[in-house]
């Protein structure tokens, strides 16, 4: 049943209005899974974020200042680890509080060009985790909702 019910919900995602891309935002070493759903939708409901993915810029950036954001007050940004991936491939892109000494630019742009794409992070505070599943936000979403109104 949860199967179903999980492919239902990301099939939702997936079309999106003018959608080009699905993002998973798994959230994991969390001291609780709700403060790990507080991160996650941070990162994905940001239009910063989204207009990032849609434009294939890893911009760290944004995805670290939505963490920030996310409402965990006692959070040590020395201890999040963040990485992007797609398939099989996963950069390191954040650590220690900032960029990852091995990180390449060009590393995170070769993620972000493909059409589904997973922002992985590490709280590093404890076990609990959480997974949001969201889209990019493209031109044609700006289209779709400006030209009609509710």
């Amino acid at each position: 049943m949860i199967d179903v019910a999980q492919e239902l919900a990301q099939a939702i995602v997936r079309d999106g209005e003018g959608a080009t891309k699905f993002i998973s935002v798994k959230v994991g070493g969390g001291a609780t899974a709700e403060e790990c759903r507080k991160v996650a939708y941070a990162i994905g409901h940001s239009p910063l974020v989204k207009t990032a993915f849609f434009a294939s810029d890893p911009n760290l950036g944004r995805i670290l200042a939505a963490i920030g954001y996310a409402g965990i007050d006692d959070l040590d940004a020395a201890g999040v680890r963040v990485w992007l991936g797609s398939g099989d491939q996963e950069v390191l892109v954040s650590e220690h509080g900032g960029r990852a000494a091995s990180y390449r630019e060009e590393d995170g742009s070769r993620i972000m060009k493909n059409a589904e794409i997973t922002v992985r992070v590490d709280l590093g505070r404890g076990s609990a985790a959480a997974t949001v599943w969201t889209c990019d936000f493209s031109y044609d979403y700006v289209k779709i909702n400006a030209d009609y109104r509710s």
